[in-house]
């Protein structure tokens, strides 16, 4: 028997028949599964697995290397023709050490809102695609409508990359991928990149009564700190991403580790950073101009010292800036879908810079981002209701081509 068939008999034995209809009920039981980004996501892509089964719909997995969490595709009509992909992600950001006055993964519907670790950021949108599913598989589509969720968007985009690498290959390439982050249903054709580096400075250990036979890694870390603060600066002023707030680069620095004891001068010290780019900043300036800085003003010194002395910068993950191209076909379908007629930029990453480098890609989902990732995080039902309203007019679209 195939998995696919196991799973439709859970589903059917397990799922009342609303949850192939209401997007409230799907988002309910999609809350429930605990997809914190350092958890596996498999119970939930399990449950997806069956539930798109009970409608006669295959999923494709693409895993993990290790196993531990997939990524689903599947395709709902004809498999000749390129298509439209919903994409979701499937994780979802910690919940401990913040305050919640409802269960995070019990959804809560107070005032008009639905509460739950996950409802705004994103499985209100998974949940609305799920709930169109009848009605996609009851339609003779000639444009197929594909599902594309993913893991571990929260800690970089991670499963994408792999979702992205099967498309024209194992996996159809859609035509058009929609991503649907919150926007508040807004179209977005741009977003700032995200880029995370590690820069570790080894110095040598002294006495701290005699510093001068030391080298000092963590002054040496504020320095790097201090070019990078001046390299922010210099990047505000450029002011050039108009269309974002804020309207340019912005360079964070989020973690410093080092030290052993008060008395010893301390020879490693470990500095972790961040930038957001615009898409007009060449994502290679910034660190390229940290290291020539360390390379002319902090070496020479640091190696008169210790001749091993070393700083060195890796790159710990990169989600790349996307900006639509002006005739996209991505932004004028959503456009259309949303019936709106004005673009957006956002601050924020997302998954479809990648998506980009495949298919025409663009943002649009429920729920605002302001909501997300933050304790008692909801989403409002209008929202919900509207996003189910888009994909109802994507219905329409793709049967009449």
């Amino acid at each position: 028997m195939r998995w696919g068939t196991i799973n439709e008999l859970w589903y059917k034995q397990t799922a009342s028949p609303i949850m192939s209809e209401s997007h409230a009920e799907l988002l309910s039981r999609l809350i429930a599964f605990d997809t914190t980004s350092h958890l596996s996501n498999l119970p939930i892509i399990e449950f997806i697995e069956g539930y798109l089964a009970g409608h006669g719909i295959e999923s494709e997995l693409v895993k993990s290397p290790d196993g531990k969490k997939a990524n689903l595709f599947a395709t709902i009509g004809p498999r000749d023709v390129s298509g439209i992909a919903l994409s979701g992600h499937t994780d979802v950001v910690p919940v401990e050490g913040q305050n919640w006055t409802t269960d995070p993964f019990q959804l809560a519907q107070k005032n008009g809102r639905l509460y739950g670790r996950g409802t705004c950021d994103m499985k209100g949108f998974v949940a609305c695609a799920l709930a169109a599913v009848p009605n996609f598989a009851g339609r003779d589509l000639s444009i197929p409508i594909h599902l594309a969720f993913s893991y571990d968007e929260e800690v970089g985009c991670l499963g994408a990359r792999q979702l992205v690498g099967e498309l024209g290959t194992r996996l159809e390439r859609p035509r058009v991928v929609i991503v649907g982050e919150p926007t508040g249903m807004t179209v977005v054709d741009a977003h700032k990149g995200i880029h995370l580096f590690a820069t570790e400075i080894i110095g040598r250990e002294a006495h701290n009564s005699m510093p001068q036979l030391g080298v000092n890694a963590i002054e040496i870390a504020a320095k790097l700190i201090g070019e990078l603060d001046r390299i922010g600066a210099e990047l505000a002023e450029r002011q050039d991403g108009e269309r974002f707030d804020p309207p340019h680069t912005t360079v964070t620095v989020a973690k410093v580790v080092g030290g052993t004891a008060l008395n010893i001068i301390p020879n490693r010290c470990e500095i972790f950073w961040q930038f957001r780019n615009v898409p007009a900043t060449n994502p290679e300036e910034v660190p390229n101009r940290l290291m020539e800085y360390a390379e002319r003003e902090l070496l020479p010194l640091m190696r008169k010292t210790e001749p091993d002395a070393s700083i060195e910068t890796r790159k710990l993950n990169s989600v790349p800036e996307f900006q639509a191209p002006a005739n996209s076909e991505a932004v004028s379908l959503a456009l259309k879908l949303a019936q709106q007629n004005e673009i957006h930029a956002v601050p924020y990453g997302t998954e479809a810079g990648l998506f980009e480098q495949t298919s025409a890609a663009v943002v649009c989902g429920p729920g605002g981002v302001n909501e997300a990732h933050r304790p008692d995080e909801f989403i409002e039902e209008a929202q919900m209701a509207e996003c189910s309203q888009f994909l109802e007019r994507l219905a329409d679209h793709a049967t009449t081509g």
